[in-house]
């Protein structure tokens, strides 16, 4: 039997996490409402307030940041890496 072989639409692409650096990360952050609250060598803090609690990451100030690390990053922001990428 002859295995059939299908292309991937562009909805079923999987998308992968971007290389970037950490300037890059908090531009996109502040987009979605984050702000820097402070900096301590080489990791740079962020704040987001929500109705019922305050979100808090900590972003490598890393050229780049590692893609398991950013990965990281965008689940602890509660985003989808697909907005992600759109505010960066």
């Amino acid at each position: 039997m002859a295995s059939v072989r299908r292309l991937r639409t562009a909805r079923e692409r999987v998308t992968k996490v971007p290389s970037l650096n950490a300037y890059e990360v908090i531009r996109g952050q502040q987009r979605d409402g984050w702000v820097v609250v402070r900096q301590r060598g080489s990791h740079i803090r962020l704040h987001k307030h929500m109705v019922e609690e305050t979100l808090k990451i900590t972003v490598p100030a890393h050229k780049p940041i590692k893609r398991s690390t950013l990965s990281h990053i965008i689940k602890q922001a509660r985003l989808e890496l697909e907005s992600f990428i759109k505010l960066v």
